[in-house]
């Protein structure tokens, strides 16, 4: 059986620094064992089909079936050994990246897609997290939490977000990898995954 991921390398080719060519990360993908794979833009997505064959497949990780931790692991290994420095991944499927859309709290249809965007944590977060963030003090920017995924709507666009800054604080994002995608993006990577 094939299952389509999208990984989502966070904080590569930005500002000319940690460039990672994405000639070279396809290359890197096809070499851990994945086949389909494409990129997305330049700013680090990477879609691919990997096989399994049931609970008794150990190919791709001796535990059991690859998993979402176990691709990201692998491909973060990849990406440090080939270029030097270390990157965090996120792996999602196809299934979880359509809920995300599916579940989206905001029109997504009405705002531009520098307004709405979705942050990706490597784990579950808990509100208690942002409790200590003052949303009325942002409107009319507004979050709103998902599972594994954050909500953000913010109409000046990320760059000029004073809640993108409070979101992204150490407090907020301790001990997961979190990394945000635009709408368009987000979209684009549910229908790139479609098996």
């Amino acid at each position: 059986m094939a299952t389509t991921y999208a990984a989502l390398l966070r904080g590569i080719n930005v500002g000319g620094n940690r460039k990672v060519p994405m000639a070279d990360l396809r290359t890197l993908v096809e070499g851990l064992g994945h086949d389909a794979v494409r990129t997305h833009l330049q700013s680090g997505q990477a879609v691919f089909t990997t096989r399994s064959e049931g609970p008794g497949d150990k190919s791709a990780d001796p535990a059991g079936d690859p998993a979402e931790d176990v691709l990201a692991a692998g491909l973060a290994d990849a990406v440090e050994r080939h270029f030097g420095f270390a990157v965090d991944v996120i792996v999602r499927d196809h299934a979880y990246l359509r809920a995300v859309v599916d579940a989206c709290p905001f029109p997504a249809a009405e705002p531009a897609p520098k307004q709405l965007h979705v942050t990706y944590f490597s784990a579950a977060v808990d509100a208690d997290r942002f409790a200590h963030i003052d949303r009325a003090a942002h409107l009319p920017e507004e979050f709103r939490l998902g599972d594994r995924a954050l909500y953000l709507y913010a109409p000046d666009g990320l760059g000029r977000s004073r809640l993108a800054e409070r979101l992204a604080a150490p407090r907020t994002t301790r001990g997961v990898i979190a990394t945000t995608r635009n709408w368009n993006t987000v979209v684009k990577l549910m229908e790139l995954t479609r098996d």
